[in-house]
């Protein structure tokens, strides 16, 4: 089709009132954003003759991402998660802050709140028939100093890929824990090792992934906060290495220098020695801080987490009762 509206006056004068460009009051910034969003689509419209069939029954897949919660799963599945850290990192280099463990996607299943302990914790509320992991490692510095209490948050997929909170099976809590590092900046954990897990089939974002050839695997993962006063927070998680969809991942989170190797430990000492029934696969990974001076950098970014308002709620409740 030949016609095309998008850049007649009448079209961007539509623009400017529908974004309200010469309206006095609401945000400058949201208007301009609107401005752009809306112009966008609507010379995609142009460009593309998208017919109206097409336009709403991309409504209806709107709603249905959004009645299901799962525009946090898309977002990763199309790139934006991944983008905004490769936009991050470019803001680090231009502001030369350098070194540190890579960052890489939050994902969407964090929950705030989980049980802590010093040192070293036991992951697993309940029983299960998952691979036990030793998952340990050693937070430091630049310059390879270590960082006495470093404030290491882990959570992971079960077995089955399934996550507690979100999975009614489990207890809320399960394979979620806050381990503060110890005197020599060591954090460990007793836990099992996580399957992957897909996208439900025939769900919202199974079904934009399917029609652009792709499927919905992750990887078998484990999602890291790790933070410290004077150092940069970092927000990332591990992918461990053999796994089929390892640098496949469609939620694009793998980096290189993520991906973990999970040694299997069969020797009686070393499974005598930790306390464990019998073998077990070890991952070790080490973690490295950037230093900052910014208070802002220290903190993770805002952003809607389950429980999250809940718990620092509490937690200043708790502050205030000790003063």
């Amino acid at each position: 089709m030949s016609v095309k509206i998008f850049d007649t006056p009448d079209v961007q004068d539509f623009l400017v009132r529908i974004s309200g460009l010469e309206n006095p009051g609401g945000s400058e910034r949201a208007k301009q954003i609107i401005h752009r969003l809306v112009g966008d689509l609507f010379r995609l419209i142009d460009d593309f003759d998208i017919t109206e069939d097409e336009y709403w029954a991309g409504i209806n897949l709107l709603n249905a991402l959004g009645s299901q919660t799962q525009f946090g799963l898309l977002s990763p599945g199309l790139g934006f998660d991944h983008f905004l850290d490769m936009r991050h990192d470019a803001i680090d280099a231009e502001a030369h802050r350098t070194g540190g463990t890579p960052r890489t996607i939050e994902g969407p299943l964090y929950v705030a709140g989980a049980p802590e302990a010093d040192g070293f914790v036991r992951m697993s509320d309940e029983a299960t028939e998952g691979e036990t992991m030793w998952l340990t490692g050693q937070v430091r510095d630049v310059d390879g100093t270590p960082i006495k209490g470093a404030k290491v948050e882990i959570w992971h997929a079960n077995d089955k890929g399934g996550y507690s909170f979100f999975d009614p099976s489990q207890s809320e809590y399960n394979l979620r824990r806050t381990i503060y590092t110890d005197s020599d900046g060591r954090y460990t954990a007793h836990s099992i090792i996580p399957s992957g897990y897909g996208v439900p089939e025939g769900a919202p974002t199974d079904v934009v992934l399917k029609s652009l050839g792709r499927h919905g695997e992750r990887p078998a993962h484990i999602h890291f906060f790790i933070s410290a006063p004077g150092h940069q927070h970092l927000t990332t998680q591990i992918n461990l290495a053999g796994d089929p969809y390892t640098f496949d991942d469609f939620a694009f989170a793998t980096r290189e220098e993520l991906v973990i190797p999970a040694e299997r430990i069969e020797d009686v000492s070393e499974i005598d020695q930790r306390g464990l029934d019998g073998a077990f696969s070890q991952v070790v990974f080490d973690i490295e801080l950037s230093p900052t001076d910014e208070a802002a950098l220290e903190t993770r970014h805002a952003r809607p987490r389950a429980k999250e308002d809940e718990h620092d709620l509490a937690s200043r409740l708790a502050g205030a009762a000790r003063v």
